[in-house]
């Protein structure tokens, strides 16, 4: 009898994941890559890495293991404003417990399209003085960049306009644990389930 994977098994309960996109093994050997870059780059220092919560927070467990300098860690929680749509903002929700100034921060993402979100929080945490503020992201959308000032200077991988499940990615909740990064069935996602 053979072990179907939880994809296949989504699948055939009819949940709209699609192929494989970027498989574990792809992910975890750009996360190494990515692991070594910073290290190099903050050699001598200990960065903090913050990440949002919840979907870069896989990213951050797996950068952190791949980071091999000394470095703390801290989170934060955002969510969009009620207005909702494209450039309608971001606010706090959750704050970081570590003080910024002089501190040399990288921002930990999990996918940079329009940079809103990025340029949001460079603002904030500029204000508080850090050493440095750079940003990682797992995911980058060039192509759809509405802020072009940001402070990106890691990329895991360019992907195309697609919607993506898997490796800390979901919708509605749902499909955050899958190991692989899955494209989403758009034209299949459930009436109930937000894609925006």
């Amino acid at each position: 009898m053979s072990r179907r994977s939880a994809a296949e098994r989504l699948r055939a309960d009819g949940q709209p994941i699609g192929e494989v996109y970027l498989e574990r093994e792809e992910i975890a050997a750009r996360v190494a890559e990515l692991g070594r870059e910073i290290a190099a780059a903050y050699t001598g220092r200990m960065p903090l890495l913050v990440a949002p919560l919840k979907s870069s927070t896989v990213f951050l467990a797996d950068l952190s293991r791949a980071v091999d300098l000394d470095h703390e860690i801290d989170v934060i929680e955002l969510a969009p404003y009620s207005s909702g749509g494209p450039g309608g903002g971001v606010r706090l929700l959750k704050d970081l417990d570590c003080p910024l100034e002089g501190r040399d921060v990288l921002l930990v993402e999990d996918v940079v399209d329009t940079g809103l979100t990025l340029a949001f929080l460079t603002r904030c945490f500029a204000e508080r003085r850090p050493a440095s503020l750079a940003a990682v992201s797992l995911l980058d959308r060039p192509y759809r960049r509405l802020v072009e000032d940001i402070s990106l200077r890691h990329i895991g991988f360019t992907v195309p306009d697609e919607l993506f499940a898997g490796y800390g990615l979901g919708l509605d909740e749902r499909w955050r644990a899958l190991p692989d990064l899955h494209v989403v069935a758009v034209d299949e996602l459930p009436a109930a389930i937000d894609a925006a």
